[in-house]
This record gives structure tokens, sequence and C-alpha cells, in this order.
């Protein structure tokens, strides 16, 4: 859900008594442009366009030079968008949910609690970096274009949230996290509290 206010930075909301967070972080901007913006395939095409631009010789030297200060301006704004969208985004890890906090103009809060979570698979993106996917137990009520780019490429029917070029360490948080949350030993439990809503405020 959209939302103005931030008591906490990164959640709409203060925790509930019992919540408490366990990890915090942002997505290394470089890992976004390479993931999201895929500036090394944007890189090699400019220069096989510049390269047979120089070899045909019909525009020469003049033609690679001028691939090569377009391709130099292009990667430029796409840096720009990627810092925009590290920079605008928070990840936060609690005891009981994944809150991902996103949005350059209109920030969005996206709750995914713990105990749907069914798995997560991990992608390297780059040195000490990797990309966090969670595939929920229950169809997930987001679009992918209304999750993008936070959500695992090419799953348009069945959108999986994605932590984008975080650090690895955030990996077995996360694991002993998941473990803990186990839904059975939760069901199990005579303390249990109701599991929160997949999408909406953080508290």
């Amino acid at each position: 859900m959209e939302y103005e206010d931030e008591p906490i930075p990164g959640l709409p909301g203060r925790l509930p008594p019992g919540e408490e967070i366990l990890w915090q972080g942002t997505p290394d901007w470089r890992g976004v442009a390479r993931g999201v913006f895929h500036t090394r395939l944007v890189a090699v095409w400019f220069l096989i366009v510049a390269g047979f631009a120089f070899v045909s010789g019909g525009t020469g030297v003049v033609g690679a030079v001028t691939t090569l200060a377009v391709a130099l301006l292009g990667l430029a704004v796409l840096a720009v968008l990627a810092r925009a969208q590290a920079k605008s985004t928070i990840y936060t890890l609690t005891n009981k949910r994944v809150v991902l906090r996103f949005g350059v103009a209109l920030p969005k809060c996206v709750n995914v609690p713990l105990a749907l979570v069914g798995k997560a698979d991990v992608k390297p993106a780059g040195t000490g970096m990797v990309d966090v996917s969670l595939t929920p137990t229950v169809r997930f009520p987001l679009a992918y274009l209304q999750m993008w780019p936070h959500v695992r490429p090419w799953k348009f029917g069945s959108p999986q949230p994605m932590l984008r070029a975080v650090p690895e360490n955030f990996v077995p948080q996360l694991a002993d996290a998941l473990a803990k949350a186990d839904p059975a030993r939760v069901a199990a439990s005579p303390d249990a509290q109701p599991a929160p809503t997949m999408v909406g405020a953080a508290a």
C-alpha cells in the first residue's frame, strides 16, 4: 500500500509488541544497474555497434566515436536510475516478516509474512551481493508491474517478491528467521498470533 508517514525508516508504522527488526538494508545500486537495467548487456551492444561502424568503413572512426559517446550517455542515465531505485528502497527483516519499502515517486510498503514463505532462492548479483526471491505459499496479491523491479524476472503469472543486490550475510539471517517461523510449529503453539496480511502496512 502507499503511505506518507514513516516513524521508523523503511516502515510506515511502529512494530507491534513481540516483533523486532533483525536486519535492514538497501540494494547496492551497481547490482541494481546490472540486474534491473542490464548495463553490461547495453555496454556490449554499443561496443558491437561501434565495432561494425568502424570496420564497415561507412561512418568509420566518426561513427564509432559517436556511438561510444551515446553509449556513455545512455549508461550514465541508467546509473542515475539505478541509484534512485536503490536510494528509495529499504528492505527490513523482522522475526515475523520481510518488509519491502520502495518507490521513487510514490513510496509503497509490502509485507511478506515469514509464515507464508515456502522457499527463498538466492542468485549471485555481484561481488558479495545476492538477489533473494521469496516464493509465497499462497497467491501473491500484487501484480508483476506493481512490484517491479523488486520481483523475480519473468514470473508474470505468479509474482515472487525479490530483494535486489543485498549482502550475502543477509541469507543466513533470513534462513534462521524462516526456520523459526515454520507454519506447522507456529500453528501448534497455543500462544500463536494471527499472521499479518500479505500486503499492507508494517504495523
